[in-house]
C-alpha cells in the first residue's frame, strides 16, 4: 500500500496557526493587488467559492471581508521540512510531492506500527505534533495515482484507505476528471462522447485511447483499470528550472521586459549553480493582456548555467516576438539537463543563431558568477548586483519578492509607478 499525505490549505492554515486572530476567518495567501493570484486560501474563504489560482479581484468579489496576508514562504518551506523528517520516522521511502504534500511506502510497515489504520492515525499525529498543530489528509491505495484520489475524499483532516479488493467499484463510480491528468478539456472531449465515468471509459480498447489522445491514452488506459507502475521515489532529478513574473501593469516596452528577463536569468542561473545542474534549453514564456500565453525555446550546443548566457538566449527570444497586445507576464527557464542536444541547424546557421558558445567568454562568465554567488552568500543578495538591474533594485522603488512556487522570488519593482503584484 501506498500512502499519500497532503496537509489542508497549508499556507494559509500554516498563517492561521501563527496569527491566532486569523483563526475562524476567511483568508487568502497571495498578493493584494487585483492583478495578483490566490496562492491558496482557509476553507473559510472556500466556501465562498475562492480557490487556489483564481485572480484576486474575482475572489475579492467571491469573499469581501477575506483577510489577505503576504506569503511567507521561507516559514512555509521550514514547516515543508519537518513534515518531510517527521515522514521518514516511518519509512525510508518517502517522496515529496510538493512543498505540502507527500507519497510514503508502506510496504511492511505493519510490523513495526501495526493495520495500516494505526499507522496512518499515528503518521497524522505526528504531523500534527512537529507543526504545532497543522492537520493533514491521508489516502491509501495499492498505486500512487489511486492514493493521490483518496487522500482528497475526505478533506479536510480525513483519512480514505482503499484495499485492493474495492479497486474496481471505487474507480467505475469514478467521474473521469477525477484520475490525476484529466483535464477539463479532455472531460469535456470525453462527455461529448457521453462518457462521464471511469466506468463508461473502461469499455475502450488501448488501441483506441492511444488513437484518440495519443500518448497520454496509453497511460490513461492503464490508470482507469486500477494500474500505476511508478514507485515511490525518494530522489527525483530535477527536469527544470524557472522564475516568473507578472506585472503591475501590461506592457509592450522591450528594454523593460530585457530588465525582467534579467531579473529571471539571476535567479535561474544561481539555483543551478548551486545544486550543480546545467541545462541546454532555454525557454520564454509570454502572457498577453487578453491571458493568451506563448512559449519560445532554444536549445544550445552545450548545456549552461552562465546567468549571462541564459540571459542573452531569452533577449534573443524575445527579439525574434512580435508583440501584438501588451504583455502581462513574462517568464524565463532552462531545461534539458541531461538530454542532448536534439534541435537540428542549417550549415553556417547556428553561430548566426547564438548557438554555438565561445568556451572562453563562457569560462570568463562562470567565474563571475562564482564571485558574484560568494559575495551574496557572505553579505546578502542585495551585496551586488548588475548594472541591468540597478533599476529594479534602487531602495526607493521599495521591491517586492515575486515567489516562484518554491519558496524564492526575483526582486521586481513596480512599472511605471504601478504596484508590485505578485
Amino acid at each position: 500500500m501506498i500512502i499519500h499525505i497532503d496537509m489542508d490549505a497549508f499556507f494559509a492554515s500554516v498563517e492561521q496557526m501563527d496569527d491566532p486572530d486569523l483563526r475562524g476567518k476567511p483568508v487568502i495567501v497571495g498578493g493584494s493587488s487585483d492583478r495578483g493570484v490566490v496562492s491558496t486560501c482557509s476553507y473559510e474563504a472556500r466556501a465562498f467559492g475562492v480557490h487556489s489560482a483564481m485572480p484576486m479581484v474575482v475572489a475579492r468579489r467571491l469573499c469581501p471581508q477575506a483577510i489577505i496576508v503576504r506569503g511567507r514562504y521561507p516559514r512555509y518551506s521550514e514547516l515543508s521540512h519537518a513534515i518531510m523528517d517527521a515522514l521518514r520516522d516511518f519509512s525510508p521511502l518517502v517522496e515529496p510531492a510538493s512543498v505540502d504534500e507527500a507519497y510514503v511506502d508502506a510496504t511492511g510497515l505493519e510490523r513495526l506500527f501495526g493495520p495500516l489504520e494505526e499507522l496512518v492515525a499515528a503518521i497524522k499525529a505526528r504531523i500534527e505534533e512537529v507543526t504545532g498543530g497543522l492537520t493533514c489528509s491521508v489516502g491509501a491505495a495499492p498505486v500512487k495515482f489511486l492514493a493521490k484520489i483518496c487522500s482528497e475524499v475526505n478533506k479536510p483532516d480525513g483519512v480514505f484507505i482503499l484495499y485492493p479488493e474495492d479497486v474496481d467499484a471505487f474507480l467505475c463510480a469514478l467521474p473521469v476528471g477525477k484520475i490525476p491528468g484529466v483535464g477539463k478539456r479532455m472531460v469535456q472531449s470525453l462527455q461529448d462522447l457521453g462518457i462521464k465515468t471511469v466506468g463508461q471509459l473502461r469499455r475502450f480498447s488501448p488501441e483506441v485511447m492511444e488513437r484518440r489522445f495519443g500518448k497520454w491514452g496509453a497511460v490513461l488506459y492503464e490508470r482507469v483499470h486500477g494500474r500505476d507502475s511508478r514507485k515511490v521515489e525518494t530522489e527525483r532529478a530535477a527536469k527544470s528550472e524557472s522564475a516568473e513574473c507578472t506585472f503591475a501593469q501590461d506592457t509592450r516596452d522591450r528594454t523593460f521586459l530585457q530588465r525582467m528577463l534579467m531579473a529571471h536569468a539571476e535567479r535561474v542561473g544561481a539555483s543551478l549553480r548551486r545544486h550543480g545542474y546545467k541545462g541546454r534549453t532555454i525557454t520564454l514564456k509570454v502572457k498577453f493582456c487578453d491571458f493568451k500565453q506563448i512559449t519560445r525555446s532554444r536549445t544550445l550546443e552545450e548545456p549552461v548555467n552562465a546567468t549571462e548566457t541564459i540571459f542573452e538566449t531569452g533577449c534573443r527570444l524575445l527579439a525574434e516576438l512580435p508583440l501584438p497586445q501588451p504583455v502581462r507576464l513574462i517568464g524565463l527557464g532552462v531545461s534539458g539537463f541531461d538530454a542532448p542536444a536534439n534541435q537540428l541547424f542549417l550549415p553556417g546557421a547556428g553561430k548566426a543563431a547564438g548557438q554555438n558558445l565561445d568556451p572562453q567568454v563562457e569560462a570568463k562568465r562562470q567565474k563571475l558568477d562564482a564571485a558574484l554567488d560568494n559575495l551574496r552568500e557572505k553579505f546578502g543578495r542585495q551585496a551586488v548586483q548588475r548594472g541591468r538591474l540597478f533599476t529594479l533594485a534602487r531602495q526607493e522603488d521599495a521591491p517586492e519578492r515575486v515567489n516562484n512556487g518554491k519558496g524564492d522570488g526575483v526582486e521586481k519593482k513596480p512599472e511605471k509607478g504601478g504596484k508590485p503584484s505578485p
